[in-house]
Order: structure tokens, then sequence, then C-alpha cells
């Protein structure tokens, strides 16, 4: 329990950071808006190459984007972590007898919740444009829990990141060189099957995919709850072993103070 109080008090005290810099705010809100209205018209008569399972191409993209949007959020959360090393804050905290552990999981769970609530504007904005989710309310829950599993599990490998290097140009460079990539190797917006076969393979191994497939599944006619369930369990794994590597990280780093 005093890992999860702890762990709470930090998160509530970054929110609170965060309502310092209103400019952040509107940009975590305004930038998804920008890719679903923007992809959404620049690609809408993509449909016609067939393989999308829908006509609407808003409808195929609704869901990616909410795991777009956890994605790249996650890549430059370990940017909060380095500016609490240049400013003190964690030494700080060593001094006193907050969980070790909290330090770092506040982090991962401050950046997963921000992605969910970025995820529940969006898909708002996606029933507005006329996206019906057929699942119901569970779809919904599904969608936010996939975005919210892809953000934490790449927020680990971020967190890790920020402590092992501690420098903003590390953390800008690595977030660039994944950031595309994974985004381009997933389909996130292209239907598998117009994609070439090397990418085909890629995807299954992409984290960013399987984020995007149990997202979609529940949006989509003929949802299949076992492709939903493998692909959120693979994620809930995988956001484990990141978090075990970033508290791995923390501990190195206690040791060369």
């Amino acid at each position: 329990m005093t890992v999860v109080r702890h762990t709470w008090f930090m998160v509530v005290r970054q929110a609170v950071n965060l309502m310092r810099e209103p400019i952040w705010i509107v940009m975590m809100i305004i930038q998804p808006m920008v890719w679903l209205i923007l992809y959404g018209q620049l690609f809408k008569n993509v449909t016609r190459l067939g393989g999308f399972g829908t006509g609407s191409y808003i409808t195929f993209l609704a869901p990616a984007i909410v795991v777009m949007n956890g994605f790249f959020g996650a890549t430059w959360s370990g940017m909060s972590m380095i500016n609490d090393l240049e400013h003190k804050v964690v030494e700080r905290f060593l001094a006193t007898p907050a969980s070790r552990v909290s330090i770092v999981l506040s982090q991962i769970v401050r950046s997963a919740l921000t992605a969910a609530i970025q995820a529940v504007i969006i898909l708002l904005v996606a029933l507005a444009l006329g996206v019906r989710i057929h699942t119901g309310a569970i779809g919904w829950i599904v969608i936010i829990v996939a975005g919210m599993l892809v953000n934490s599990a790449f927020a680990g490998i971020s967190q890790a990141i920020a402590l092992l290097t501690r420098r903003e140009a590390t953390m800008i460079a690595v977030a660039n060189f994944i950031g595309l990539p994974l985004l381009f190797l997933s389909t996130t917006m292209m239907a598998l099957s117009n994609m070439p076969h090397w990418m085909q393979v890629t995807t299954k191994f992409n984290p960013v995919d399987w984020g995007v497939r149990a997202a979609r599944e529940v949006v989509l006619p003929g949802t299949s709850w076992g492709t939903v369930g493998w692909h959120l369990l693979a994620l809930l794994a995988l956001t484990a072993v990141t978090t075990a590597w970033a508290t791995s990280s923390f501990r190195q780093y206690q040791r060369s103070l």
C-alpha cells in the first residue's frame, strides 16, 4: 500500500506541475485532433483498395489514432524524468522515506493516465465525425486500455533511457529514431493486405501494432475477442518487462550518486 500511496502522491505532483504550463495541455488535446482530422481527410479514398473492413477510413483510423497518440506520448515521457534529475528533485526524494519504486512507477502511471484522457477526447471527436463502435461501452474500454498499455510499455523504455543517459539530446534522438519506423511498420494507417510482405511479417513483432489491432477489432464488424485478449496480454507482459528495466535503471542511478 505504501508504494501505491506514494505513487499516487507523485502522480498528483506531476499533474500540478503540468497545470502550471497550460500550453502543454492545449498541445496534448489539439495534436491528436490534427492527426485524426487531417489523416482522415487525406487518406479517405484509400479504402477503395480493399482490405480495410469498412468503407469509412475515419472508422478504420480512429482507434489507431488513440494507440498512436499513446505511443508518441510515451516516447517523450522520459523528458519529465530528465527534468527532475536536472533540478535535483529525484535526489531530494531519495533523502525522504518515499518509496524508490514509486519514483519511477509514478512517471509511467502519469503517462498512461494522460493517454487515457486523450483517448476519451479522441473517441468523442470520432463519434461526432460518425464513427460507431459496434461493441458499445466494452469497445470504448478496450480502446482506452490498448492506448494505455502501449503507452506504459514504451514509457518504461523511455524512463530507462532517461535514467541511463540523463541527457535531453539523447532522449530526443531516441524518440525520433523509434517513433516513425514503428508507426509505419504497423497497420495504423494502412490495411495489412496492402502492405509489402516483409512489412506484414514485421508488424507481428511490433508492439504498436498489437495495440492497433486490439483497438480496431472492437470497432470493425466481426470482432475476434481472442485476438483482442491475446494482444492486450502481450502488451501487459511487455509493460511488466519495461517497467522492471526502468526500475533496474533507477537502481543503477542510485549507485552512481
